[in-house]
């Protein structure tokens, strides 16, 4: 029996959001984003069906992430972005053929006491403004000097950085980042990336020998006024439920813990069978838009940990066991996102492990 919160993967929407990518950058080798599992659509299913659509390379935050991957098979180029952060998680890269992205000095102690022949690949990433990882642009010479004769090094060493607000379209920090990173390497040696999701749809700048689309990947859309069926994206993942119950409620009736919602006019309340315990936004306002049956009511009352309320006033006909879609085909996750002042990001990665992905029949 299909279990009460379940998602649904439609795995051919990666491959059309990976050709989406290639469309925006016909140039750059694609570097598949896929950490955090897949931005919770599952990292091995997802690592599949992009290595079947012939993703160039694929990136991950954790060095357990990359080892996961190279057991399950991926053989593709696998970049770990937080790098390494002791001897071990080195030898784990060498090991399992994992790139690693350099960015801080504890990191280059490491690399010069490893041994060679040379095996490693290396990404030197400069922190051109998101001051987060990466060396600054005046540490960047002496560091891609000393890169250039660690022994265990495959040269020429590689070169990115990270755009910090390349998802608003009217800001100058994008531009000044990419000018910054430009200047700063000059002639170096070695291939380039830059452009995020919001990077190669906004910022043409941004293209390189390498693109690093994450989001996208998935039909969501890096910018907050947009969704991604406007930039011509499929979503990947839709989330479903079903009413358990349906009840009379009378003018004054209050509904949910703390007992805010009070009831207008007497109308039908819907119990739907999902919360934050699924992954549901526990700071999902009253009005936030559910699918009933494919039409929208409004959530009403608080969020629960098991468990959502709407009103079915618009729905008289609903009964215990109808279909319900929180977001998917008709609702976008960003509007639902939005609805709980929050990101598409973090509900796509929040679905809990006791909901169920299905993958959709193609």
């Amino acid at each position: 029996m299909t279990p009460a919160a379940y998602a649904v993967l439609n795995l051919n929407a990666l491959a059309h959001n990976l050709q989406k990518v290639r469309d925006y950058a016909p140039d750059a080798k694609v570097m598949a984003v896929i950490k955090a599992n897949g931005y919770g659509h599952g990292m091995l299913r997802v690592a599949e069906t992009l290595a079947q659509a012939q993703a160039d390379a694929f990136a991950v935050a954790r060095v357990q992430e990359g080892i996961r991957l190279r057991k399950a098979g991926l053989h593709s180029r696998i970049a770990v972005l937080e790098g390494f952060t002791c001897a071990e998680e080195l030898g784990d890269l060498l090991a399992y053929q994992l790139d690693a992205v350099v960015h801080t000095a504890s990191q280059l102690d490491l690399l010069a006491q490893q041994g060679g022949p040379a095996q490693i690949a290396a990404w030197l990433k400069l922190d051109t403004g998101m001051n987060r990882l990466g060396f600054s642009p005046k540490e960047f010479p002496r560091v891609s000097q000393h890169l250039s004769q660690c022994a265990v090094v495959k040269q020429p060493v590689n070169l990115m950085t990270h755009l910090a607000n390349a998802d608003d379209r009217g800001d100058t920090m994008t531009l000044k980042q990419i000018q910054l990173f430009r200047q700063t390497i000059g002639d170096t040696l070695g291939e380039r990336s830059i452009a995020n999701s919001a990077g190669l749809l906004a910022w043409p700048e941004a293209l390189s020998d390498w693109v690093r689309p994450g989001v996208m990947l998935y039909g969501i859309s890096p910018f907050p006024d947009s969704i991604g069926a406007q930039l011509v994206l499929k979503p990947v993942m839709s989330l479903h439920s079903r009413l358990i119950a349906v009840k009379p409620l009378a003018k004054g009736d209050t509904v949910g813990y703390g007992c805010r919602w009070v009831c207008e006019q007497d109308t039908t309340l819907g119990v739907v069978a999902i919360g934050y315990g699924d992954g549901y936004p526990r700071y999902a306002k009253p009005g936030t838009p559910v699918l009933v049956n494919g039409q929208r009511v409004p959530l009403i009352g608080r969020v629960s940990m098991d468990m959502i309320t709407v009103d079915l006033a618009s729905q008289p006909h609903a009964k215990p066991g109808d279909a319900v879609t929180l977001w998917g085909e008709g609702l976008a996750v960003e509007e639902i996102a939005l609805c709980a002042d929050t990101i598409p990001y973090t509900l796509v990665c929040g679905v809990t492990q006791r909901v169920r992905l299905v993958e959709a029949e193609c």
